[in-house]
């Protein structure tokens, strides 16, 4: 019988747990409070009680971080352009 499992693969590397990444990478108190307070907009744009429009873009993955960063630059002075109207949320 031939061999037909993992014929492309290099390496297999096992992935880092949500609590190892945690432990890693903790998040500031001023990071922490930031998503709180993105995520209670968005939810009060969902339930109607904000008239904004929720919109939501960004790349789906990261390859590039210098990319990123100029890309969430961008996005930053979008968001407070149009604060009034809308709710810009990068991915």
């Amino acid at each position: 019988m031939n061999r037909t499992d993992e014929l492309r693969t290099a390496r297999i590397d096992s992935l880092v747990t949500p609590t190892e990444l945690a432990q890693r990478y903790p998040v500031s108190s001023s990071v922490a409070s930031h998503v709180t307070d993105s995520r209670r907009r968005i939810e009060k744009i969902l339930n109607g009680e904000d008239p904004r429009l929720l919109v939501v873009i960004g790349p789906c993955s990261i390859h590039d971080l210098n990319a990123a960063m100029e890309s969430a630059t961008q996005i930053q002075a979008q968001r407070q352009y149009h604060q009034e109207r809308l709710e810009i949320v990068l991915r």
